[in-house]
């Protein structure tokens, strides 16, 4: 069964958006199958469960497998990891961006929206994927540079830090992410 992808956004995101079409585009060129799930987004609209409910479709369709590849960005990370370690599901490869959990403080409604996606026993991620690697920079405008360090440090010792890289989003000049492509 060959490889096939995920790209997962984040609050208040879509994936329209960031990096996310760039990097669907050159899946695609390779004939390689890819999902860009619009989970839904707003205060009383994202949470855990609705995120939940619209990937489990793709697991049922047995589209989450070991020969998955999930890139995820910002509060997307911590949602898959809790996904994966609820449903006990193996994959492939997981590349986060600009991942965090349990951090409150960007503002109220990204506090509210995010609460539901995080987890205590994050490190049982290791249990569901051996290959982890984490993006981040040290001057993330909207999560502090600390807690996306731990998350990483939690989870992988395959971390790369951008300098300068922002959230690691269009605002932050990624369009393109170029780096990303290694992983395909």
């Amino acid at each position: 069964m060959k490889d096939n992808y995920f790209i997962i956004h984040g609050s208040f995101g879509s994936p329209f958006s960031n990096w996310f079409p760039y990097l669907r585009k050159q899946i695609e060129s390779k004939g390689l199958g890819v999902y860009t799930p619009d989970f839904p987004i707003g205060v009383g609209y994202q949470n855990y469960n609705n995120w939940s409910k619209l990937l489990k479709v793709y697991l049922d369709a047995n589209l989450i497998n070991e020969n998955t590849v999930i890139f995820a960005h910002s509060i997307a990370p911590v949602f898959i990891c809790k996904f994966l370690i609820e449903n006990k599901i193996k994959v492939k490869r997981l590349v986060f961006v600009c991942g965090f959990n349990n951090y409150l403080g960007i503002d109220d409604d990204y506090d509210a929206v995010n609460k539901s996606m995080y987890l205590n026993n994050l490190e049982d991620i290791k249990n569901y994927c051996d290959d982890i690697v984490c993006y981040y920079s040290e001057n993330d405008p909207y999560v502090k540079y600390d807690a996306e360090k731990e998350f990483a440090d939690t989870i992988t010792n395959n971390q790369v830090i951008i300098k300068d890289g922002g959230h690691l989003n269009s605002e932050s000049g990624y369009e393109e992410f170029s780096e990303l492509l290694k992983y395909i």
